[in-house]
């Protein structure tokens, strides 16, 4: 049995359990996982196919652009092709496999080709419910397989190797935007397919921005330097910040990094099966309020990463989970200082069966470049 033969297999035992007699998937990761098409949606209106699974059959249903795409990567799937949208082909699914209730991912379908499926349906006298059922796909892909694993070390092989080659440019003077560049260049040439996004380099009073555009914005001497990046490698994803000073950085900066490194390693420490995704959070969260600095801590402490760069658990204040075993998730404490900039400390850890591997190689040691 295929990879994706034993992913449709535990996904239509979902289905059963939920009452569902078939399932259309919108979602670009979603897609992939369950059948290996790699189609790229360009925008909310341009799709590159819907997944279709039943109990007994998938269809996927793209325009003529990726037909032959669609039958190379997914040989188990029956390919169809349509030319204004799914809703034109829904009477010959939907006659051909008779569903009483279609579920669909509500947070991927619009309003207008919401209402086109309904009108299709109504039209033509079929018998299907169309129903939201979000995040079942989801549940399927949070815990990764070894395969997988091997995906994500790669990818963050690659982002870690493209990140030392880029401090050979870092210096005073040079723009955020052209590190920025230089290290998406450097992932490319050595074997990224992808970025995960767009890197954030940014400096000084930028670096108190958590998603900062790189610009034209010259580094200087004593302020912090911040790096967001990630690869791609065979679909997956990595995701690492560090934050760095080019010479020796004020007592602002030596105090905050202290308090983020070990608000990290707290968490890091606290991760193992079973654990709260709230709890965690609450550890670094605490440590950093305790320093007196709670207000200065706005997002969550982490996420989880495959196919996308964020996707399910999240460590946040918002939302309780539990850990299991081949999670993996990102733990990522800040501290931002508008006027001044902001440190952020990265790394991805794998949940395992004894507690937490974390996954990065780079040192926390080496936040000072000398030029």
């Amino acid at each position: 049995m295929s990879l994706f033969e034993k992913r449709i297999q535990e996904f239509r035992k979902k289905l059963r359990l939920n009452k569902i007699d078939g399932f259309l998937i919108l979602h670009e990761a979603n897609r992939r996982y369950l059948s290996g098409y790699t189609g790229h949606d360009s925008g909310v209106e341009e799709s590159a196919g819907a997944l279709f699974i039943f109990q007994d059959a998938q269809i996927l249903a793209t325009d003529s652009r990726f037909e032959l795409q669609a039958a190379q990567e997914a040989p188990d799937a029956e390919v169809l092709c349509y030319k204004t949208g799914i809703h034109e082909l829904l009477p010959e699914i939907l006659s051909t496999w008779p569903c009483k209730k279609l579920g669909f991912e509500s947070n991927r379908l619009t309003y207008s080709a919401y209402c086109k499926i309904k009108e299709s349906i109504n039209a033509n006298n079929l018998k299907t419910e169309i129903c939201p059922a979000d995040f079942i796909v989801e549940d399927l892909r949070i815990i990764k397989s070894q395969e997988e694993m091997g995906y994500i070390r790669k990818a963050l092989a690659i982002a870690e190797a493209a990140y030392l080659k880029t401090l050979n440019s870092v210096r005073v003077g040079i723009y955020e935007k052209d590190l920025a560049w230089e290290l998406e260049k450097n992932m490319r040439e050595m074997g990224a397919e992808g970025l995960s996004f767009p890197p954030i380099v940014a400096s000084g009073p930028n670096s108190a921005l958590p998603h900062a555009i790189p610009g034209p914005r010259a580094i200087i001497n004593n302020a912090p330097l911040l790096f967001d990046w990630g690869a791609v490698f065979s679909g997956y994803c990595s995701d690492t910040s560090r934050t760095l000073s080019i010479g020796q950085p004020d007592d602002t900066f030596k105090k905050l990094y202290d308090i983020l490194y070990v608000a990290q390693q707290k968490a890091i420490e606290a991760i193992k099966p079973g654990a709260s995704t709230k709890m965690i959070d609450d550890i670094a969260r605490g440590h950093i309020a305790k320093a007196g600095y709670e207000k200065k801590f706005g997002h969550g402490l982490g996420h989880g990463v495959g196919l996308e760069i964020h996707e399910s658990p999240r460590l946040s204040p918002l939302k309780n989970s539990q850990l299991e075993q081949g999670m993996v998730v990102t733990v990522e404490p800040g501290i931002y200082l508008p006027d001044w900039g902001g440190i952020r400390l990265e790394n991805m850890v794998l949940v395992t069966d004894q507690g937490a591997e974390v996954l990065n190689t780079l040192s926390y040691d080496d936040y000072v470049i000398e030029r």
